[in-house]
C-alpha cells in the first residue's frame, strides 16, 4: 500500500510544480500534462479498491426478502486445526499423495491429505474405521492449537443467516451439547433434532506455500474429513420435513446429501429414494436450495441428479470441484478434463452451468424447478438463472463475493490491504459456442450475459493473502447470495 501512496504523493507534487514553475509551457500543454497526471492520479486507486466500492452501491436488499427460513440436515462440531501438525501429532511421515474415496487407514488419511494439498483443491472424506477415527479426534480435540466450532452445510448456513436478525431460522439435523451450545440464539432448533453426543469433522487446514516433504500447497485450503453416523444416513431429513408444517418458512436450505457416500450402496440407494420422497412433501410454493459438498461416488451424484432430486429443487450451490464432478459423472460438457489447471476457465465453467439447467433445469417442455445455480470458486463467482424466476442477482453475486472477502480474513469489512485480484481481466464466455469476449471494469464488476433464456452474472473474488479461516466459506457464500436473492412469484 505505501508504494500507491509515493506515487499518488509524486503525482501530486508533479501537477503542482508544472502549474508554479513551468509558465513557459503553452497553456494547452500544461492542460494536457495536468489531465494525464490526474488520470494517474483516478488509477492509482487500487482495482481492489475500485470493486470494493462498486459492490457497496451494488449491494441492494431485495425488494421482496424472506422471513422464515428452514435449514437441514447435517450439523456438526467442527475441529479446525493445522493438518501437517496433526499428522506430525499421530506420528505419520511425508509422503506420495495418492486419492482415496473412502479413507480406511491411517496410511489413507496421510496420502489423501498429502494428494489435495499438492493440488491446493478443498476435498472431504468418509472414514470407515470407527476406533482408528475416535483416537484421531481424540489427538485432534486436545491439541493446543485446535478450535471447536459448528461445522456441517446445514448448520454453518443457519448460523451465516442467523446474524440478521430480521430472520427466523430454523436449524434442523443431529445437534450434541456441544454444537447446541455453539449455536447462535436466533437459531430454533426442534426438540426431536437433539441427541445426546456431538458428530466430530477434523478440518485440517493448510496455508499458501506451506510445505510438507516434497508437497507444497498452491493456496491455502483445507480437508475434512469424519466417521459421521448420523449425518450419513440423514437421519434428521423426515424430523425437518415435518417440522415445516409449523414453522412455515419462506425458503428451505437442504444439504447433506453428500454425507451418504459413507453408507453401502443398498443403503445408500433406499435413503436417496426415501430422500425424494420426503422432498416431495414440501409444498411447491416453498424455494428449496441445494447446496452440494465434495463428493467421490460417480453413482451417488448421478443419482442425485436423475432420481428427481435436482428437478425438485429451486436453487443449486456448488464450487469448482463439484461442478467438474458432476459433468464427469453425467458425461456432460466438457467431462473428459481429468482436474482445474489453476483458476477455473470461465468459459468452460458457463458451458457446464448452461448444460445443467438446459438438461435438469426448467424448460417449456420440462417440469422442473431448476431454475438458479450458484457456482463459487476461489477467484470468482457466476450466478446462472433461468429468465423469469429471480431478480437481484446483482446484488446476490455481488454481495457472495464480498462475504468470501470478509469471512476468510475474519474482517468486518474488505481490507484491500489483505486481499488481491486472482481472477483473469479477460475471458471468453463459453468453449463450445461462438463466445463473447469480455473485459473487466473494476468500476463495474459484475458482468452480465444471456444465452438462450439463460443469465449469467459473474464477479471476481477479492481473495485474502492470509486467510484466517477456510471452512465453511462456500456455506457462508450461498447463504449471502440466497439473502440477497428474490424469487418471483409464479
Amino acid at each position: 500500500m505505501w508504494q500507491k501512496s509515493v506515487c499518488v504523493g509524486l503525482l501530486a507534487l508533479a501537477v503542482g510544480y508544472l502549474c508554479l514553475l513551468g509558465p513557459e509551457l503553452p497553456q494547452s500543454a500544461l492542460q494536457h500534462l495536468s489531465a494525464s497526471l490526474l488520470g494517474g492520479l483516478r488509477r492509482a486507486r487500487s482495482l481492489e479498491s475500485r470493486m470494493v466500492a462498486a459492490w457497496q452501491a451494488a449491494i441492494v436488499r431485495p425488494a421482496r426478502g424472506w422471513a422464515r427460513v428452514a435449514v437441514g440436515v447435517n450439523a456438526c462440531v467442527d475441529v479446525v486445526l493445522s493438518g501437517v501438525k496433526l499428522l506430525e501429532a499421530l506420528g505419520l511421515d511425508p509422503g506420495d499423495g495418492k486419492n482415496h474415496a473412502v479413507l480406511n487407514s491411517r496410511q489413507d488419511l496421510k496420502e489423501a491429505f498429502a494428494y489435495f494439498m499438492q493440488k491446493g483443491a478443498a476435498a472431504e472424506r468418509f472414514f470407515s474405521d470407527a476406533e482408528s477415527f475416535h483416537h484421531i479426534a481424540q489427538t485432534a480435540s486436545e491439541y493446543p492449537d485446535a478450535q471447536l466450532y459448528v461445522g456441517g452445510n446445514a448448520a454453518l448456513i443457519g448460523q451465516k443467516l442467523a446474524t440478521n436478525p430480521d430472520l427466523k431460522i430454523l436449524l434442523c439435523g443431529p445437534v450434541g451439547p456441544k454444537l447446541h451450545e455453539l449455536l447462535d440464539d436466533n437459531l430454533v432448533v426442534p426438540p426431536e433434532s437433539m441427541q445426546e453426543r456431538d458428530e466430530f469433522h477434523l478440518i485440517l487446514e493448510y496455508q499458501a506455500g506451506e510445505e510438507w516433504g516434497q508437497v507444497k500447497a498452491p493456496n491455502a485450503n483445507r480437508f475434512i474429513f469424519s466417521h459421521d453416523v448420523s449425518n450419513g444416513a440423514l437421519n434428521m431429513l423426515e424430523v425437518f420435513v415435518s417440522s415445516l408444517d409449523e414453522f412455515q418458512p419462506d425458503l428451505v436450505v437442504l444439504s447433506g446429501l453428500h454425507m451418504m457416500e459413507g453408507q453401502s450402496k443398498e443403503m445408500r440407494q433406499r435413503r436417496l429414494l426415501e430422500a425424494v420422497a420426503s422432498i416431495s412433501d414440501i409444498p411447491t410454493d416453498i424455494p428449496i436450495h441445494l447446496e452440494l459438498a465434495s463428493m467421490t461416488d460417480q453413482d451417488l451424484m448421478s443419482n442425485i441428479m436423475h432420481q428427481q432430486v435436482f428437478p425438485l429443487v429451486n436453487s443449486i450451490g456448488l464450487n469448482e470441484q463439484e461442478l467438474l464432478f458432476l459433468t464427469q459423472s453425467a458425461s456432460g460438457p466438457h467431462a473428459s478434463l481429468a482436474s482445474w489447471n489453476g483458476v477455473p476457465d470461465v468459459g468452460v465453467v458457463s458451458d457446464i452451468l448452461f448444460w445443467i439447467l438446459k438438461e435438469h433445469g426448467r424448460t417449456t417442455d420440462r417440469a422442473s424447478d431448476l431454475t438458479r445455480i450458484h457456482f463459487h470458486t476461489l477467484a470468482y463467482h457466476i450466478l446462472v438463472t433461468v429468465d423469469g424466476y429471480w431478480g437481484n442477482q446483482i446484488a446476490a453475486v455481488a454481495a457472495g463475493a464480498r462475504a468470501a472477502g470478509t469471512q476468510a480474513c475474519a474482517t468486518e469489512t474488505i481490507d484491500t490491504s489483505k486481499v488481491f485480484l486472482k481472477a483473469p481481466l479477460e475471458f471468453v464466455t463459453s468453449q463450445t459456442e461462438a463466445p463473447s469476449k469480455i473485459s473487466l471494469n473494476p468500476d463495474e464488476p459484475v458482468v452480465h450475459w444471456h444465452r438462450e433464456g439463460v443469465s449469467f452474472h459473474f464477479t471476481p473474488v477479492l481473495v485474502c493473502k492470509d486467510p484466517v479461516r477456510t471452512v465453511g466459506l462456500g456455506d457462508a457464500i450461498s447463504a449471502e447470495g440466497l439473502l440477497y436473492s428474490e424469487v418471483y412469484p409464479q
